[in-house]
């Protein structure tokens, strides 16, 4: 029998191989990998959710084992109803371990977990850093202070130089701008749908794990099924970043805020789609931009520098940034409502069942790829729950569900801030708030939409214009002085009075009647 001195954990998105615990094998050293049902239930998942991180964790545990390593792979069968904290504990006495190694989690909530195990555990117990993230965790507070605001392009800047990626020199931004962000928002026009790649899908066997989430009976959202789209591996991985910069690259930044319904690959675009390996750290974040950057320096021709700027932007700025503002910020993030919003969700974000076109195809679309992207989910179904104030918790909730990307460091500000405004600006100068001519300019979704986007007050009126205007009304006394918004007010006060009244009217009966939409 195999004496072990060492007992490290690997979470589901840990899965980095080339962390330092692996570079040389141990026999001494058990690695711990496990399914467990209280990570499964904690919200209700996506289906292909569980699947993915499920499966992706087998591949892992797999991967370890051939490599030479000793590792420990329980399933839901072997688990039962083990909290994390009691698993490396039990698992520690049995096999008579002096040290309980863990790696730095990235949400606030397994953190905890692991400060039990250290006050409880006869072992030492040590933390390490997860060697994923470009910013060290010791240095999120030299960039970030707790409840104050912190805006992403400024840090991004100084990411940009730290990193010295896309710089001309240590000071200038190649191509002479910061960000090309008004340059990026473009409609997908008619003649564009012929031209959107087929989105690269990878067909992993999920039907044992099928069976095991049904024989334990976890709640899921979306429909059961037998294989997988998304990477399980960093083979998967590396082969899906190799895709985006053949074929997705090009088009990225130009489309990426764009929507339609009327083409076969509406879901998927010019989207990378790497959020779910990023985030269990099959593939690094340096490696993907390193991978964009030579990928546009190599084809400058075809590729703008406005393409690979808003990719870069989306990786080094917004996803590290998120980060930060998680940790500076928690716990106190969970008690954020600065709107004062208590409304329950409605019930068609479970099925998708609403006249709204936008709500429809944005939700559809979530519950049958567990994907969406930023603009979907910023300014369609968030801005609808900012709109009709949506209990913040419940927005959590859900989105932490949906998106098979999705964990709450990277969820949480996403969602309480950038779109709900729940922190009454800690990561938003304004809310992101929009009518229906927002959806308009952005996609095609109104014109074969139930509601008439040019309408406000009539029954047929796009029920986001009056709920837009109800809104903005409402909080005038916290916006007005907005510089960014401010001067929407002077549009709102040389309409009639009558037809303010009538603006308004409309929006109540939205929220009166807001399951019939």
């Amino acid at each position: 029998m195999t004496q072990y001195h060492t007992l490290r954990v690997i979470l589901g998105d840990q899965l980095n191989a080339g962390h330092k615990w692996l570079r040389k094998v141990d026999d001494g050293v058990l690695y711990l990998m496990a399914e467990l049902h209280p990570e499964a239930t904690y919200v209700k998942h996506h289906f292909q959710k569980l699947c993915a991180f499920f499966l992706a964790m087998e591949k892992f545990s797999e991967a370890l084992q051939e490599a030479g390593h000793q590792v420990r792979f329980l399933t839901l069968d072997h688990t039962q109803d083990k909290t994390l904290a009691s698993l490396i504990m039990e698992t520690a006495n049995e096999i008579g371990v002096r040290r309980i190694e863990l790696q730095r989690p990235d949400e606030y909530r397994v953190l905890m977990e692991y400060k039990s195990v250290a006050e409880k555990a006869v072992q030492s117990v040590s933390l390490h850093d997860t060697q994923h993230f470009m910013l060290p965790f010791d240095d999120i507070p030299k960039h970030f202070k707790p409840k104050a605001p912190t805006r992403m392009e400024h840090f991004y800047r100084k990411m940009r130089q730290r990193f010295n990626i896309l710089m001309e020199d240590e000071n200038t931004p190649e191509g002479g701008k910061w960000n090309f962000d008004s340059s990026n928002r473009h409609k997908l026009k008619a003649k564009d749908m012929a031209h959107i790649p087929e989105p690269l899908c990878f067909q992993q066997d999920v039907t044992t794990i099928k069976e095991r989430i049904e024989r334990h009976q976890i709640p899921y959202l979306g429909k059961p099924c037998d294989t997988l789209l998304w990477p399980v591996t960093r083979h998967d991985a590396l082969t899906l970043l190799q895709f985006f910069c053949d074929h997705l690259l090009p088009n990225f930044g130009r489309f990426q805020d764009a929507m339609t319904d009327q083409t076969p690959h509406k879901w998927s675009l010019y989207h990378s789609r790497l959020s779910f390996a990023l985030n269990t750290k099959m593939i690094s974040p340096k490696h993907v931009i390193k991978a964009a950057v030579l990928t546009y320096e190599y084809r400058k021709k075809d590729i703008s520098i406005a393409q690979v700027e808003g990719f870069v932007r989306q990786i080094l700025g917004w996803r590290e940034y998120v980060r930060g503002m998680y940790w500076i910020n928690m716990p106190d993030y969970h008690d954020q409502n600065a709107l004062e919003a208590h409304r329950d969700l409605p019930s068609y974000f479970w099925n998708g069942h609403t006249k709204m076109n936008c709500l429809s195809q944005a939700i559809g679309q979530s519950l049958e790829y567990a994907y969406a992207h930023h603009i979907q989910r910023l300014m369609v179904t968030g801005n609808f729950c900012l709109l009709t104030e949506v209990a913040p918790s419940q927005v959590d909730e859900w989105y932490l569900g949906i998106y098979v990307d999705a964990l709450e460091w990277v969820e949480l500000p996403n969602t309480r801030s950038m779109s709900q405004f729940a922190d009454g600006g800690w990561i938003a100068s304004k809310p992101y708030a929009a009518s229906g001519s927002y959806i308009q300019r952005m996609s095609d979704y109104c014109a074969s939409c139930h509601y008439d986007v040019d309408e406000k007050t009539t029954d047929n009126a796009c029920p986001l214009n009056s709920l837009y205007w109800r809104f903005m009304d409402k909080h005038r006394e916290r916006l007005f002085k907005n510089p960014r918004i401010g001067v929407i007010y002077g549009n709102w006060d040389r309409q009639d009075a009558s037809y303010r009244q009538d603006i308004l009217d409309r929006a109540q009966w939205c929220l009166d009647n807001i399951e019939e939409l």
